[in-house]
């Protein structure tokens, strides 16, 4: 009976259809962009963090270590340091589980005159940095300076006329002028750049540097109070100072940068919580006036059926019967439909690839479970209009 009535009445029965699949498209359509959002804005977010990880790692070292006793105007006004510790406090870092900052770099940093030339400058003695061992390795903020190579910065270069290539002498020791940066508006255009081993032969600094040097990790609260308790624990007999503008910029960029993405993600959640739930009451009062359309185009068939026997049950369940048929027939054909928009929509793997993510199986059942209870909802009360009809009442108007 049910087959008969969906063949002899089918547009009644595709506009019910394509109503459960309207509105079983939404939701999958939205769980699945609601999930491959998550995942794009997941991955866009920490894209975003890096990228802006890189553009503010070009700031340079924001942490400095230095000896307890050494006298910060001095490095604050004359760009120079006096006080020493032993180069082994950068490998002591480096072998410890030291996880708040990141690069470390022994440094020279003196100011001077060069005696050839007679020019101020400060000399800074570099070598590679430490790689701190219980971490993958990272490309390092600042190059090595090899042996026998000098790098000077803009001011120097104009006053001495050095290009590129050069050879100079600095203290008594030959140096080829490997590189002249660019003006830096900063301390950096006066500054001399050699081996770090060389600097310490140059000024009789033997396994002994003016600093350690370094970049502090992204985390959460006072980092520079973090940064000094762990330090501490480390390497007593020290101070550490957090070069506060440019540290300051790169956290809250990253920050900004990761809340933007998810401010994103939860527009897009509030949106669908609205748009989802009134598609389903939209379709459910659809399928409610079909199904009364329905019942009052076959008041006389009823009456028919009654009249030969059909019981009140019988009628209720034909009725609800097919409601049910295309509720899952348009769970079928909705699940689809939404959950290939939904990937493509959200950019993601489209196709019927999309369909093999581990999720899909438990958004059918859902989306089973409701668009059957929707039909059959909607359907109940024409349904059991259909059922208490009087079919002497019925005939008798017929």
């Amino acid at each position: 009976m049910i087959w008969r009535e969906i063949a002899f009445r089918k547009f009644n029965f595709v506009l019910a259809l394509l109503s459960v699949s309207a509105a079983v498209a939404c939701l999958i359509g939205t769980l699945t962009l609601l999930r491959t959002d998550k995942a794009e804005v997941a991955e866009a977010g920490a894209g975003l963090e890096d990228a802006i990880r890189k553009i503010t790692m070009g700031l340079g070292f924001n942490v400095i270590i230095l000896p307890e006793d050494q006298d910060l105007n001095e490095m604050h006004l004359e760009g120079s340091l006096n006080k020493q510790m032993p180069k082994e406090y950068a490998h002591r870092l480096a072998e410890s589980k030291i996880v708040t900052i990141n690069h470390l770099l022994p440094t020279i940093m003196k100011k001077l005159t060069w005696p050839e030339t007679g020019l101020p400058i400060v000399l800074y003695g570099t070598r590679g940095e430490v790689p701190i061992q219980h971490r993958d390795p990272k490309k390092p903020l600042l190059d090595t300076v090899p042996k026998g190579t000098m790098i000077i910065g803009h001011h120097v270069s104009q006053k001495l006329g050095l290009k590129e290539g050069d050879e100079t002498t600095l203290l008594g020791h030959k140096f080829s002028l490997g590189k002249v940066h660019g003006e830096r508006g900063n301390i950096d255009d006066a500054t001399v750049w050699i081996n770090l081993t060389e600097a310490q032969e140059l000024l009789g600094m033997q396994n002994l540097i003016h600093a350690i040097q370094a970049l502090e990790c992204h985390c959460a609260g006072d980092r520079i109070s973090q940064i000094r308790v762990e330090i501490a624990g480390i390497l007593p007999g020290t101070q550490v100072l957090e070069r506060g503008p440019p540290a300051l910029a790169r956290a809250e960029a990253r920050d900004q940068a990761r809340q933007s993405a998810e401010d994103a993600s939860k527009r897009r959640e509030a949106f669908a919580a609205v748009l989802a739930p009134l598609i389903w009451v939209g379709a459910a009062v659809w399928i409610g006036f079909l199904m009364l359309g329905n019942v009052r185009e076959r008041r006389a068939e009823i009456g028919i059926l009654r009249a030969i026997g059909f019981r009140s049950s019988q009628i209720l369940l034909l009725f609800l019967g097919k409601a049910f048929l295309f509720g899952i027939l348009g769970t079928l054909l909705g699940f689809v439909v939404g959950a290939l928009a939904g990937a493509s929509l959200g950019e993601m793997t489209a196709g019927w690839e999309s369909l093999q993510n581990p999720e899909v199986p438990i958004h059918f059942v859902l989306a089973l479970g409701l668009a059957v209870a929707l039909s059959v909802f909607a359907s109940w009360i024409p349904a059991l209009s259909a059922a208490r009809q009087d079919p002497a009442l019925v005939l008798q108007e017929e």
